[in-house]
């Protein structure tokens, strides 16, 4: 009996000096106020208590390894659910895998509670919310998963039940910004450049017109015409 205590207690000992290695090898890419909203589709007929179609997850605060979130869904027939939680990234309370460690890379693994570790299968560029990222994934049984690589943070998802396929995909969020397009951009300077001439072409219609000695309604006129 006395024995059994003692390596119980060697072992509670040794968890003890492991969950602080393990989680200091442990990187949280988010911060409060960070939040990222989804959309859902399926393939198949999910049940009422699943057929959610948007969502929503508003990081409320960071401890540690610890990080508190909001889960705010939306069901089809238009009902809303919030509901709070608390992930650990240490002890693999990760829900659906929501937010994993950040900055992991092809061969690098993490745990999940319900799963065992999971291991990042492959590492990409995507474009997610108007912006290319450089995302990670992992696949089990079951599920697909991609995750954006620096804040660790879910960007889409495949999941595959008896009765239906649902597929996730970041919609929108405050982690990054999306970038302008390179035809926008061309368009924005091409049109600022012929405002410019117009402009500067107008000034030098004004200023030869006064050194003429012209009427300044005269002038107008004339400029009122070349503009139009």
């Amino acid at each position: 009996m006395r024995r059994k205590i003692f390596f119980i207690a060697i072992a509670l000992i040794l968890l003890c000096i492991l969950i602080p290695i393990v989680s200091a090898n442990l990187t949280v890419g988010v911060k409060k106020g960070d939040w990222i909203e989804y959309s859902v589709t399926y393939s198949g007929t999910p049940s009422q208590d699943h057929a959610i179609n948007w969502a929503r997850i508003d990081v409320i605060g960071v401890q540690g390894v610890d990080i508190d979130i909001g889960i705010t869904s939306r069901y089809a027939n238009g009902t809303m659910e919030v509901f709070n939680s608390t992930l650990d990234l240490a002890t693999g309370y990760l829900i659906d895998d929501f937010i994993i460690p950040a900055d992991l890379h092809v061969g690098d693994s993490f745990l999940d509670y319900n799963q065992g570790n999971i291991n990042i299968s492959s590492t990409e560029q995507q474009t997610y919310a108007g912006t290319t990222r450089t995302v990670v994934s992992a696949s089990t049984s079951q599920n697909t998963y991609v995750w954006d690589q620096k804040t660790g943070v879910s960007v889409e998802g495949t999941s595959h039940q008896t009765d239906y396929t649902m597929h996730t995909i970041v919609e929108d969020t405050n982690m990054w910004q999306p970038q302008i397009g390179f035809n926008m951009t061309f368009l924005t300077m091409i049109t600022i450049a012929a405002v410019s001439v117009i402009i500067v072409a107008l000034l030098i219609i004004v200023i030869l017109f006064r050194r003429k000695g012209l009427a300044i309604d005269r002038a107008a006129t004339y400029l009122l015409f070349v503009y139009l």
